[in-house]
């Protein structure tokens, strides 16, 4: 056989790389652990315990998403000129700084710092831990590499949101941050105990050079094309944690850990992205691409059928081994669909990513790639938060009549609120006050002559740390008296109302039977409005990949024809 028949054959591919490519996965999945497990809970831990309202949430959750994913673009310069290693301590020394005052304390001020902080540093962590995976792999391997990084990608995230559905429930909003802290502190030790520069080719940049790269990729009309249209993709995948967890809360209540529902993305994807990428790996990346942004209107329009879905069937689903809400089965069937066309879309991108840079500029272009990211989650977390204002309202904004008949929608544990007045007449005697109990008889619960009162642990249900929880036993039944504060600047029957509201939610022991729960307000009638929103956005962005095909395709076409 001759050398020109024997460099003629194909190259075998394998699994092996160095080290460093997994010391760098292994810091990837401590860090997306950390950010996914805060980032689902975020929209709610700023409305809920910081104080936000639905619209400033909105804006504060999509600049910090946002800005995120567009300062990449600048850290994977100074990434290529510092060193990779460098980099990446810096960067986790500031998640672990930022994650970690974001649960300390719960003021508007210290968690704009905290958001800062992490912003920071998750964008110095992108380009080059994605870098690294490109460098530590050649243009024959580079697909598996990449489907590699992203299985672990979506592991971190998998196990992140998973903990913060316990934590949640359990602890309260704020201690999964401490929990993102300690994963970033272990990544931080990870990096600096094992981690090495994969090469040195390409750092040292001056800033006229960088300049330069950045208007070559500026000036590169199909990547930039590229990025705008799949930010359609993204502004939909985004609403798993912007407006999802908070739409199922308001629907339907405690309890659902929309962590876990969000979970089910990752999941798919960790089962399907090996062997989807390893189908599509000879289709162009425009195809690959088109499959996942056909697949992402049908996310969004299935969501969107769970009240058609409930009129037919019903409150409960029974599958059988279990029963599910409607809801909660239409979302399941969404984000599984979203983790398949993730699937399709997203190794694909980051291949056709890395394959434009330039020698030494892997690190400026893949940080270009999340730009997808920066403009989806801009206007995705933007109009979320006002599609949650306009069609699923925050109840701190209702009078208190709507938001009595809220909590009997959505806590069966949930009985009645107490006037304000009767806050002063709580306290640590065991005789319960005349007033009380007239309170209680006027909303059907009679009292037994022997009824006790005393003071207990706060626990956790409407909204973190109540100021104080009472317990009444009585002859039959035993009820929680839980003291909740909240922020409220809302505008009810053309009046504003602004301040700290104080509410006295009265709940028992026995939940209630379900014939006799309510159905929701009709404020949230049109709530699934929202979802057909995102459906057009969707169909919007897959129609907009055809125009690109078509139109890339005939320049393609044209500079052949040129050169023969």
């Amino acid at each position: 056989m001759t050398s020109e028949q024997t460099q003629e054959q194909p190259q075998k591919l394998g699994w092996r790389f160095p080290s460093t490519f997994w010391y760098a996965n292994g810091a990837e999945l401590c860090e997306r652990a950390a950010f996914y497990g805060m980032f689902i809970t975020l929209f709610r831990y700023l409305n809920e315990a910081v104080g936000f309202t639905d619209v400033e949430t909105g804006w504060i959750t999509g600049a910090f998403a946002s800005i995120l994913y567009f300062l990449p673009t600048f850290m994977g310069i100074i990434a290529d000129k510092t060193g990779f290693k460098s980099a990446l301590i810096v960067a986790f020394t500031l998640l672990a700084a930022g994650y970690s005052l974001l649960g300390a304390y719960q003021l508007k001020s210290t968690a704009l710092i905290s958001l800062a902080l992490i912003m920071f540093g998750g964008a110095i962590i992108k380009p080059v831990i994605s870098g690294t995976v490109a460098k530590c792999s050649d243009s024959a391997h580079r697909a598996r590499a990449m489907s590699i990084f992203y299985m672990v990608v979506n592991i971190g995230s998998f196990s992140g949101k998973g903990l913060a559905g316990e934590l949640n429930e359990v602890l309260g909003l704020q201690y999964i941050n401490f929990y993102a802290g300690g994963m970033s502190f272990v990544a931080l030790v990870l990096v600096s105990l094992f981690y090495k520069n994969p090469d040195t080719e390409g750092t040292g940049k001056t800033v006229g050079e960088a300049v330069r790269g950045l208007l070559r990729v500026m000036l590169h009309f199909r990547f930039l094309s590229l990025i705008l249209i799949i930010g359609g993709f993204w502004a939909i995948q985004g609403q798993l944690y912007a407006s999802m967890p908070t739409y199922i809360e308001r629907l339907l209540g405690k309890g659902y850990k929309p962590e876990w529902l969000a979970n089910i993305n990752p999941l798919v994807v960790v089962i399907c992205v090996v062997p989807i990428t390893n189908l599509v790996r000879h289709f162009k990346p425009a195809n690959a691409i088109s499959i996942g942004l056909a697949i992402i209107p049908f996310t969004a329009l299935v969501i969107s059928l769970s009240p058609l879905v409930e009129s037919a069937a019903g409150e409960s689903l029974n599958l059988g081994l279990f029963a599910l809400h409607p809801l909660v089965l239409m979302f399941i069937i969404g984000i599984g669909l979203q983790g398949l066309a993730e699937c399709f879309l997203s190794p694909k991108w980051l291949e056709y990513a890395s394959k434009q840079a330039p020698k030494g500029e892997v690190g400026l272009y893949l940080g270009f790639s999340h730009l997808t990211t920066f403009f989806a989650w801009l206007f995705g977390f933007i109009l979320a938060g006002y599609l949650l204002h306009g069609y699923c309202p925050d109840p701190k904004t209702f009078t208190p009549e709507v938001r009595h008949q809220w909590r009997l929608a959505t806590d069966a544990e949930y009985r009645f609120t107490l006037e304000e007045a009767r806050l002063a007449e709580l306290g640590d005697a065991g005789a319960i006050p005349e007033s009380i109990r007239a309170a209680f008889a006027d909303n059907g619960v009679v009292l037994a002559a022997g009824a006790t009162l005393a003071t207990e642990e706060p626990r956790d249900k409407w909204k973190k740390d109540p100021e104080g929880t009472w317990k009444i036993t009585s002859a039959d039944h035993v009820f929680r008296i839980e003291e909740v504060r909240f922020d409220i600047e809302t505008e009810v029957e053309g009046e504003e109302r602004s301040g700290k509201m104080i509410e006295l939610l009265v709940l028992a022991d026995e939940p209630r039977p379900r014939e006799e729960t309510p159905p929701v307000p009709e404020v949230y009638n049109r709530a699934h409005y929202i979802w057909y929103i995102f459906t057009g956005i969707g169909v919007a962005a897959f129609l907009a990949i055809l125009v690109f095909k078509w139109v890339t395709d005939a320049i393609d076409r044209g500079r052949a024809a040129e050169e023969n």
